[in-house]
This record gives C-alpha cells, sequence and structure tokens, in this order.
C-alpha cells in the first residue's frame, strides 16, 4: 500500500492543480477513489481494512510534512494540507482504531490552522453552516455523520491525551477556541445555540463551561439565564434542557457581580452577594424551580453532586472522561449519574 501511495502522490497528486481540491465534490471524489484503493490494497495482500487505512494515513501524513519541510516548514495550504482531511474522512470512514496515527493526523491539522473546526462546525451547525462561517464545506455527509466523527475524534483525542497550546494557555481537542466563532469554545458556542443534544455530548467528554477557557469572559451558564429572563416565563424547551445539563456539570452558578453597585447600601465586606443577584435578576427563575436553591448560593449545595464533580474532574485530569466512569466499582445507578444522566 505505502509504495504505491508514495508512487501516486509524487506522480499524480503533484501535478495536479494547487486548488484541486477546494471543492467538496473534488474530495468526495478522491475519497471514494482512494477507498477503493485500500479496499482492493487489503483483499490483494490479505491484510485487514483497518491496518490498509493506516498505511494509507501515513503516507498521506508522510507526504504531507514532505510537502511543509521543503517550505521551510510552514504549510502550502491549497490541496497539500486538504489531503489532511481527505486522510481525516478515510480515517473514519474505515473506523481507523490506531490511536497514535490518528493523534498524529490531529496534531498536523492543529499544527496548520490552529483549530479544530472543521471537525466541530458541520456537527454543531450541519453541512451548510460552515460555508457562510468559514467558506469551507462539511466532508461529511450530513449533521448526524459529523456528530459521530466529532464523537469518533474526540474518542482519540481523549486516549491520546492530547493537548494543545495557544499563547500561554493548554487546551483539551474538545475546548479548543473556534476562529470562526469569535474563537469562542465549542461547548460555549453550543450553549448559545441552545443545542442541548450537543451540549450532552460535550459535557460528557468533559468540556470546560467555566469563564477563562477560551478568549470570552462572561459565564455562558448566566447567558443561558439571560436569555431564558427574556421568554417571560414561557421558557424553550431547548434552553431549559442546557441549563439543567450545564448545572450537572458544575458545582454551582457563580454570578458576575459589580460591588460598586451595590457600594451605596453599606454592605458589609463578607455579605453574600451571589444571593442578592441571583434574587434580584433571576428571581422568576428560580420561583419556577428551573435552578435549585442549592445552585445559586440561596443554600448548601448537595454534597452529593459535589462528590460528582470531584470524580469527573479527577477522571478529566486523567483523561477518563467518560468512558472511565464504567471502570468504577460503583452501582450502575451511579455510574449513570456521574455520566450526567440523571440529575
Amino acid at each position: 500500500m505505502e509504495p504505491f501511495m508514495d508512487f501516486y502522490f509524487e506522480e499524480v497528486f503533484s501535478n495536479m492543480n494547487r486548488d484541486c481540491l477546494n471543492e467538496k465534490f473534488k474530495r468526495k471524489e478522491l475519497c471514494e477513489y482512494f477507498s477503493t484503493v485500500i479496499a482492493g490494497c487489503a483483499k490483494g495482500q490479505d491484510k485487514s481494512d483497518g491496518a490498509t487505512c493506516k498505511s494509507f494515513v501515513i503516507s498521506a501524513l508522510r507526504y504531507h510534512n514532505k510537502c511543509k519541510s521543503n517550505n521551510g516548514d510552514v504549510c502550502l495550504m491549497g490541496k497539500y494540507h486538504n489531503l489532511l482531511y481527505i486522510a481525516m474522512k478515510l480515517a473514519f470512514d474505515w473506523s481507523l482504531q490506531d490511536n497514535g496515527v490518528v493523534a498524529t493526523l490531529l496534531d498536523e491539522i492543529y499544527a496548520c490552522e490552529g483549530t479544530f473546526e472543521r471537525i466541530f462546525l458541520g456537527a454543531i451547525f450541519g453541512t451548510s453552516a460552515p460555508y457562510f462561517l468559514a467558506g469551507w464545506k462539511s466532508d461529511f455527509a450530513n449533521k448526524e455523520e459529523n456528530i459521530h466523527a466529532l464523537v469518533f475524534f474526540l474518542d482519540h483525542a481523549t486516549n491520546a491525551n492530547l493537548e494543545y497550546r495557544d499563547g500561554n494557555k493548554f487546551y483539551r481537542f474538545i475546548d479548543v477556541p473556534l476562529e470562526s466563532c469569535g474563537k469562542a469554545s465549542p461547548v460555549r458556542v453550543v450553549i448559545q445555540m441552545g443545542a442541548a443534544e450537543m451540549l450532552m455530548i460535550l459535557l460528557r467528554f468533559g468540556a470546560r463551561i467555566f469563564p477563562g477557557t477560551d478568549n470570552v469572559c462572561t459565564n455562558p451558564v448566566e447567558t443561558i439565564l439571560d436569555r431564558l429572563n427574556e421568554y417571560n416565563r414561557k421558557y424553550p424547551y431547548e434552553l431549559v434542557t442546557c441549563l439543567n445539563l450545564a448545572l450537572r456539570s458544575i458545582p454551582s452558578v457563580t454570578f458576575s457581580v459589580d460591588k460598586a453597585e451595590y457600594r451605596h447600601l453599606g454592605l458589609p465586606e463578607d455579605y453574600n452577594y451571589q444571593r442578592k443577584v441571583a434574587l434580584e435578576k433571576y428571581g422568576d427563575i428560580l420561583r419556577d424551580h428551573l435552578i435549585p436553591a442549592s445552585r445559586c448560593g440561596l443554600r448548601p449545595v448537595e454534597l452529593k453532586h459535589l462528590c460528582r464533580c470531584k470524580i469527573r474532574h479527577i477522571l478529566w485530569q486523567n483523561f477518563e472522561l467518560p468512558f472511565g466512569i464504567q471502570k468504577l466499582p460503583i452501582p450502575v445507578s451511579l455510574q449513570k449519574y456521574l455520566d450526567l444522566f440523571n440529575y
């Protein structure tokens, strides 16, 4: 397989136009061609499909890195970079299980782009929206396939303990900011959209929703609460579900407080400003029981919930979310509780 691919890249691919893979249908045609080659080589060499797909991805990475090295270690983009997305699509199509090869592929994509939005945006917005946001079309067939692909790469990134540096910050694969969305994290974009299904996936894999995980400082849970306030107590189901899921993954809501607003009241230094903000700003939401008193500073947080947050944090630190939960010697009901399926 590898000798054939090396010959193809040197004698055929190198003579193709630089922008020949800019269009989605062109990338799709080449993916179909390589899929046929992978199937034929696997059968002819009596190897597994996974081993043959691995050989293709390695060959594609080697050719990309060679071209990049010859250009002063700067990616040539165009067809040279789109080759990585063909390798990405084939790795997903053939369910490549080699964690090291998939991790190397993700590393190369980040080294060239500094983002993974071509993996995330299709899953968040569907297949058409990325073209209007970033000028490209998703390589996956529909939103469902985009979501499956995202989970596939989330699993590999978690197993490979991948982290990426952006300035002085380090991000997990799931938290890398999206360039086309104002460098907001994927989970923040999903919360702003009110996409409960996607939020559940991201939170299960350990996406961080605290302020400071991206370049936006506002608390995303407050964003949900502010939007709910706009509906005059006729709350949309999707937004309520997003709030419910977010509250399962954090110990409690920390409201943004400007103490200068209350200075004229002469309140003591240790005054519970969280309580005051909750009652004044989100009183209707509290009265409608959309947020428990124990999650917004009115009452102590339940010990059971604090334990869940602590255990999930330890699992996150060890790159064990969400599948490490199943390894814990606890009843299934508690496993589901830790995995955010129960409130």
